[in-house]
């Protein structure tokens, strides 16, 4: 874990955007919720890359979204690419993609790769998750379980973006961009 914590840097502001998803036509803003405590500064998207210092990683971005994502690509006809792992319920695995049709046809369909435990394991058992967690924990098997120094390492790494959103530190940029 000592060479996690070399290995990832502090993220910085550069590389993170954070924002609230405003009203737009008929649907209402974030912070025109009733439910929301109002000049709230709750984030309801972010993005953010992620860099990892080592021989194996140097230059890759790791780009993480959160939110609501409702941008269309440069095809409008035809769905976004997924990737999708699915933990809870109903465990599954899959990618929809856009593939082009075989032959002198310039068209793409969507298509799917899907590992649904479900589907793929019919002859099997599959435990809940709490289930598999709680036989582990009897069995003493950690496997499934964050270590502290792993944890310890987490919190590092993302709690400056936790002050950024509460004030402290450099204060975020106030705009009316709608995202």
């Amino acid at each position: 874990m000592f060479e996690m914590r070399r290995s990832i840097p502090p993220i910085e502001r550069k590389d993170v955007l954070l924002g609230q998803y405003v009203g737009n036509g008929d649907k209402p803003g974030y912070l025109e919720d009733d439910t929301v405590p109002k000049g709230s500064v709750c984030p309801t998207f972010a993005a953010m890359t992620l860099w990892i210092h080592n021989p194996r990683w140097e230059g890759v971005p790791f780009i993480m979204k959160a939110g609501k994502d409702a941008v269309q690509g440069i095809f409008s006809d035809i769905p976004r690419n997924e990737l999708v792992l699915r933990i809870q319920p109903d465990e599954a695995v899959y990618v929809k993609m856009n593939s082009k049709l075989p032959g002198f046809v310039t068209r793409a369909v969507p298509t799917e790769l899907d590992l649904t435990y479900k589907k793929r394991f019919t002859d099997y058992s599959i435990p809940q998750a709490y289930e598999a967690l709680i036989l582990d924990a009897f069995k003493g098997d950690h496997s499934n379980f964050v270590r502290d120094d792993e944890l310890d390492v987490a919190w590092k790494i993302f709690t400056p973006i936790l002050h950024w959103i509460d004030g402290e530190g450099d204060h975020w940029p106030q705009t009316s961009a709608s995202l």
